[in-house]
C-alpha cells in the first residue's frame, strides 16, 4: 500500500532541456553563448534595458511553442495521486518557464521568478503578460511608462519565496532534486539542510551534479524516462 508523504521536489533546467528549452550551463548553454553580465544583472539592464527586454522577449516566443514533457506530466501526477493519499508534493523550481503549470502541477514556486511576468521597476507590481517587452509600456498599477523589466531574479537578486521555501523543506518526508546543476545556491543547499534535518535525499539529473556526494540516492539518464520510472516506484506502479 502506498503511504502519503511530503515531498519537496526542487527542479532546475535540466527538466526542461527536452522540452527544447536550453539550460544554462552546459556548452551550448544560455550562459556560455551570451554574456550574463549584459543580460542577467541589474547593472547590465540600467546599460541597455532595449537589449535585456529582447533577449527576455525572444525567451518568451520560444516558450509560447514549447511543451512540457513526460518528466513534467510524470511530476503532476505524483501532485494529484499523492493529494488523494493525504500527503502533497511541494514543486520549487529554478526555472522561469511555465512548464509544470502546463503540464497540471498546481503547488508550483518560481524562486527565480516567471519569465511569462512583467515586474515594474517603479512600483515594483508585477503582472502576467507574454507579449514582448517595450520601453513604451504602462505600469498597469501605477501607470509609470518605460520601467517594465522580467520578472526574473538576476545574479545579484535575491531568490523569491525564502520564507514558504524553508518551511517546506522542514516539513518534508523526502527531498528529491530534479535537472540541476548544483552549482546555484542557495537552491544548492538545500541538500544539506535536508540532511541535517534526517530527510532522506535522491538526486534525478543525466548526470552527477556538483554536489551529488551529498544526496542518499542517485539516478541517472534521461528526465523523461527517469522521473516517469521514479513516480511510477513511489506511486507503486
Amino acid at each position: 500500500m502506498v503511504q502519503p508523504l511530503n515531498i519537496f521536489i526542487l527542479t532546475g533546467a535540466g527538466i526542461s532541456a527536452e522540452s527544447g528549452l536550453k539550460t544554462f550551463r552546459d556548452s551550448d548553454g544560455l550562459w556560455t553563448q551570451n554574456d550574463l553580465a549584459q543580460l542577467a544583472t541589474p547593472e547590465g539592464f540600467a546599460r541597455d534595458p532595449a537589449r535585456v527586454r529582447d533577449f527576455y522577449s525572444a525567451r518568451r516566443k520560444i516558450l509560447e511553442i514549447a511543451a512540457p514533457n513526460l518528466a513534467h506530466i510524470a511530476l503532476a501526477r505524483l501532485e494529484r495521486e499523492m493529494t488523494a493519499l493525504g500527503g502533497w508534493v511541494f514543486l520549487c523550481t529554478q526555472n522561469v518557464d511555465d512548464l509544470h503549470e502546463k503540464a497540471g502541477s498546481r503547488r508550483v514556486i518560481h524562486m527565480h521568478g516567471e519569465l511569462t511576468r512583467t515586474r515594474c521597476t517603479q512600483c515594483s507590481g508585477d503582472w502576467s503578460d507574454r507579449k514582448p517587452l517595450t520601453a513604451d509600456q504602462v505600469c498597469p498599477e501605477c501607470g509609470t511608462i518605460g520601467a517594465t523589466r522580467p520578472h526574473v531574479v538576476w545574479f545579484g537578486e535575491l531568490p523569491m519565496h525564502m520564507a514558504q521555501i524553508n518551511q517546506a523543506l522542514e516539513e518534508a518526508d523526502l527531498f528529491v532534486a530534479i535537472g540541476t546543476s548544483g552549482s546555484v545556491y542557495p537552491a544548492a543547499g538545500f541538500v544539506a539542510e535536508a540532511r541535517a534535518l534526517g530527510i532522506p535525499t535522491c538526486e534525478i539529473n543525466v548526470a552527477r551534479s556538483d554536489n551529488a556526494h551529498a544526496f542518499d540516492r542517485r539516478i541517472y539518464g534521461p528526465a523523461t524516462e527517469k522521473v516517469s520510472q521514479w513516480v511510477g516506484e513511489v506511486l507503486g506502479d
